[in-house]
């Protein structure tokens, strides 16, 4: 393969990769408020889970 040409396909390369990494980089930076949201309704299922494993067993019978 003729010298030029190589480069040229190496510059080619070089800025489709660039691009797509530019891209993702774009894509994450819109997808950051989201695991924010995730986190805190994991940790609030999280809370939910104990308080029900802490409850009592053997609930006091209802009054007649």
């Amino acid at each position: 393969m003729h010298p030029e040409t190589h480069l040229a396909l190496h510059h080619a390369r070089t800025a489709e990769l660039q691009a797509q990494a530019e891209a993702h980089r774009l894509a994450a930076e819109a997808r950051a408020p989201r695991p924010e949201l995730r986190t805190r309704v994991g940790w609030t299922l999280v809370e939910l889970g104990l308080r029900l494993a802490a409850a009592p067993n053997n609930p006091k019978p209802a009054v007649a």
